[in-house]
């Protein structure tokens, strides 16, 4: 338990909970393993779940159309994936894929919106952490974009 409550502490989504906030989202922690090159899941499917890197790696990519399978990025132990769909209900937005193996922590969204229910507290400071993540998410965006049209306008 330890290991999990370290692991969530160091999640953007978690860092703002207390140790026994934390002891309650490790007690809904699912642990699953996927040997190299296995489908965590796939573009499309219903999202249902949130995941955490306990060891190895995941490979995070979508299909381009004539292309094959682009690459958008590798996550290590500690990063926290999926965790979108979760929120909004929606499909997933690419795939994700073992990476060499790896051992996942994973949190069903009936289980983890029980817990937000019934903890008023506790869902405050995730879907704060929710709204810092989406900021930066789109700041990054923004940055990449504007390099990009800044780019092609040579």
């Amino acid at each position: 338990m330890p290991e999990v409550t370290d692991l969530l502490k160091n999640a953007p989504l978690f860092k703002d909970l207390d140790d026994p906030e934390l002891a309650e989202i490790a007690a809904l922690c699912k642990e699953e393993r996927f040997e190299s090159g296995a489908y965590v899941f796939r573009e499309g499917e219903p999202g249902n779940r949130l995941y955490l890197i306990a060891d190895g790696e995941v490979r995070i990519s979508r299909d381009v159309p004539g292309s094959g399978e682009e690459a958008l990025a590798i996550l290590k132990k500690g990063a926290l994936f999926g965790e979108m769909s979760v929120f909004d209900r929606s499909e997933r937005s690419t795939h994700a894929i073992a990476n060499g193996g790896c051992r996942l922590l994973s949190v069903s969204r009936p289980d983890f919106e029980i817990l937000l229910d019934f903890n008023r507290e506790l869902a405050y400071k995730v879907l704060w952490a929710v709204v810092r993540l989406l900021s930066t998410r789109l700041r990054q965006t923004n940055d990449s974009l504007r390099s990009f049209l800044a780019m092609s306008m040579f």
